[in-house]
């Protein structure tokens, strides 16, 4: 690689082999869960979905893109120090600047949600007048959680920190404080769409010819369809509904600077649905933002 961040490569994803210098995509994994609040594992997902990832096809037909003409390169896991939240989230900070620096487009495998937050701080840092897309079945948006700043539970209010008013949509939240849902829909310091994400293409249309970052928290799918996530929501939306998503973005007028996937907690389904879908999902946002 052209920086000096340290990736571990134990595995590669399927069809995610070109080299780093062709790579117009770099697929990398963040393992870290250190702020979960409820069931923890989400540092192991990026690599049981590169092993997950070899039951999968590099063709969507969904999207009609294959990922043999992509040019997609997966570099491993971040090499993240133990302990502190602050000193990760440096360092995913800096992993990301230096993608974002030799002019890729970066798509992170969480961990859990927290590691969306440096990642936009980079993609902020370049791009002045960023978007970000989430989807999750929680807020995120609570000012601090367990005594901390840095959580799971925070980050898009870290976020929000960041971009202000405007420029954070989210869709299929179902589940946060009162205080939290009356900050994005009563005060308007965000758009929300409560349980649903009818209003996706609408929302994209707006944004036409901006620059946009895409985080999906797996979670914002139905736990009948995910339960390996560490915080399970009743009532999320189906696969089908996430696939007409992929299909708005695919096709929508703006340039997605950025994205990623969280908060696969493998070990929670021993039958291993969970982590074929998420690979899934990573196989998709991988096409669309390399087509």
């Amino acid at each position: 690689m052209q920086g000096k961040t340290n990736f571990v490569n134990p595995a590669q994803m399927l069809g995610m082999d070109a080299t780093y210098e062709e790579a117009k995509v770099v697929v990398f994994g963040a393992p870290f869960d250190g702020t979960t609040s409820n069931k923890a594992g989400t540092k192991f997902a990026a690599n049981a979905m590169r092993l997950e990832s070899e039951g999968l096809e590099t063709y969507s037909p969904l999207l009609d893109l294959d990922l043999e003409d992509a040019k997609v390169c997966d570099v491993g896991d971040v090499e993240l120090s133990y302990g502190l939240a602050e000193r990760v989230v440096d360092e995913l900070e800096a992993a990301v600047s230096q993608i974002l620096a030799d002019k890729k487009i970066p798509l992170m495998i969480g961990g859990e949600h927290l590691v969306t937050y440096p990642a936009v701080k980079a993609v902020a840092a370049r791009h002045s007048d960023i978007h970000l897309i989430h989807l999750d079945a929680h807020t995120d948006l609570r000012e601090e959680f367990g005594g901390s700043k840095l959580s799971h539970a925070t980050v898009l209010k870290r976020i929000w920190d960041i971009l202000g008013d405007g420029r954070i949509f989210q869709f299929g939240i179902r589940s946060g404080t009162k205080a939290e849902f009356d900050f994005a829909r009563v005060q308007q310091h965000t758009y929300m769409e409560p349980l649903r994400i009818n209003t996706v293409g609408s929302v994209l249309e707006s944004l036409a010819g901006k620059k946009v970052y895409v985080t999906i928290d797996l979670d914002v799918l139905d736990p009948s369809i995910m339960s390996g996530t560490g915080t399970p929501e009743a009532g999320g939306i189906t696969y089908r509904e996430l696939e007409d998503f992929f299909l708005l973005l695919r096709d929508a007028d703006v340039e997605i600077v950025g994205a990623d996937v969280v908060e696969l907690a493998p070990g929670h389904d021993p039958s291993g649905v969970s982590t074929a879908t998420a690979c899934k999902v990573l196989r998709e946002m991988a096409l669309i933002l390399a087509k």
